[in-house]
């Protein structure tokens, strides 16, 4: 048996359910389940770690079970546990469908963590927003920005549940709204908004200028002057968060955009 099949084996084994015919591997039951045991406790750990304040709201059997679930199937693929977990929130939506809190709080974790780990940016000057062109003018976000719909009170759970308070219970919102998650230096943040501004970010994101973004909110709102003040109150919140690291023209990529002190 050459090397790659013997490596390839042993993982079949390690990731299998059930151990098959070990005799091939030349190795024994006692030792293998071992690895199995190592593998899976270090994934659900990582999992733990990744997730810890929805892992608090579960608790540790609720929690360890869909996250045994979970390992079993969903293997790492990348090189570093840190990026391992990604579809977690998807299958705990599954996993818990009258309690969709549970994959919303899931979902909060994981953005925290990638704001966290991710490429980091520096805010616009004040002069090239006081000289850009605004009739075509678009704006670059900050790469760690994460924007998802929610219905519960997800964020004052996470909240309660960050500070070591009893959280409050699981509640629906009045109306949909959404979390947004970003970085400002070191320290990653989110904020509950509602629907104007996740719409409003999504356009955005997908590179409308700004004007067509005051165009849309003054359709959207029924008042051209309303949309305009919302636009511009949405603009200078962006600005104070650090969300706002380039002001381009249409067709500009604004990743190669760079501004020095």
């Amino acid at each position: 048996m050459s090397l790659l099949a013997l490596q390839r084996g042993f993982r079949d084994q390690i990731l299998a359910e059930q151990p098959g015919d070990l005799a091939v591997l030349g190795v024994q039951a006692r030792g293998l389940s071992v690895y199995r045991h190592a593998y899976r406790a270090q994934l659900i750990t990582c999992l733990r770690e990744t997730y810890e304040k929805t892992w608090s709201w579960l608790g540790d059997e609720a929690f360890d079970a869909a996250a045994a679930d979970y390992v079993a199937a969903y293997p790492p693929r990348a090189w570093t546990l840190s990026d391992y977990g990604e579809a977690f929130a998807a299958v705990l939506a599954q996993r818990y469908p009258s309690d969709p809190e549970v994959a919303e709080l899931a979902w909060m974790d994981w953005a925290l963590r990638r704001a966290f780990d991710g490429a980091g940016g520096d805010p616009v000057p004040p002069e090239v927003l006081a000289s850009a062109n605004w009739d075509s003018a678009c704006l670059g976000l900050a790469p760690t920005l994460s924007v998802a719909e929610v219905v519960t009170n997800c964020a004052a759970i996470w909240t309660a549940l960050n500070e070591d308070q009893a959280p409050p219970m699981a509640a629906m919102l009045p109306e949909p709204a959404a979390v947004r998650v970003w970085r400002t230096g070191l320290s990653p943040q989110y904020r509950t908004i509602d629907g104007v501004e996740a719409m409003a970010l999504s356009r955005v994101l997908a590179g409308a200028p700004f004007a067509m973004l005051c165009a849309e909110l003054a359709e959207q709102l029924g008042d051209a002057e309303e949309g305009a003040r919302r636009a511009g109150a949405l603009l200078g919140q962006w600005i104070q968060d650090g969300l706002v690291e380039a002001v381009h023209e249409p067709g500009e990529p604004p990743a190669l955009i760079r501004y020095s002190a």
